[in-house]
């Protein structure tokens, strides 16, 4: 169950995978605990293969531990069935990755609008929150637009779009700011910390570079399979 005033928390959560050069298995998560408050931004560091891609995944139902569990308020990821996982991502979680996962197929506007349809929106509701969304991240005049047609930064802010459509309770950043130059890592970065003031969303923001952590509410870091407050 999680703690008090906390949206989520990890209890002894343990992941590793077969390893091709050794007969032992690679230990890459070794009881991670942590808790996630409400309204809070924290961020993880760690080296690059040290666990945090997979701990993200974990903590957003897109990946089981070995063992340990993960409750959101009372509910335990691991009893939930897969449609009703899918349900709960959809509803409670906002995924920001590194690599956009836009579907190429679709506009902007098309991208913002399916969490919305996926959870029950009418059409004409679900475009018009999307336009709003896209309005509110500086992108509305590329609403037609493809993937394909748009530049890294403007794909981030339709993917960060996308994340807040059926206003989460947690976004989960993995590298977010990863592909970016500077000047639109700091507009990115900017808007993430919007984000938190005006829905009270957590967020917990994977990243390689400490000046980006050194923003955050709370820094933790992975090391050796564990977790630890810096």
């Amino acid at each position: 169950m999680s703690e008090s005033g906390s949206i989520l928390t990890a209890n002894d959560i343990r992941k590793s995978y077969k390893s091709e050069q050794s007969e032992e298995p690679l230990v890459v998560l070794d009881g991670v605990s942590l808790s996630i408050p409400e309204g809070r931004i924290i961020s993880i560091v760690g080296s690059s293969g040290s666990g945090k891609s997979t701990l993200l995944h974990i903590l957003g139902g897109l990946d089981k531990p070995d063992s340990g569990t993960v409750f959101w308020d009372d509910r335990n990821l691991a009893e939930l069935g897969t449609d009703s996982l899918a349900e709960f991502r959809n509803k409670n979680i906002g995924f920001v990755f590194q690599f956009h996962h836009l579907l190429p197929e679709f506009t902007a506007l098309e991208n913002v609008s399916m969490p919305g349809l996926i959870a029950g929106m009418s059409m004409s509701e679900a475009n018009e929150k999307a336009l709003r969304l896209l309005q509110r991240f500086g992108v509305e005049e590329r609403k037609f637009h493809r993937p394909t047609q748009l530049s890294g930064g403007e794909q981030q802010r339709v993917s960060m779009a996308r994340a807040v459509m059926n206003q989460p309770s947690l976004i989960l950043a993995d590298e977010p700011t990863g592909n970016l130059d500077d000047r639109n890592t700091e507009v990115i970065l900017d808007l993430l910390f919007e984000l938190k003031e005006e829905y009270n969303v957590s967020v917990l923001l994977i990243t390689h570079e400490e000046e980006i952590a050194k923003r955050s509410d709370s820094i933790l870091e992975i090391k050796n399979g564990k977790l630890a407050t810096l």
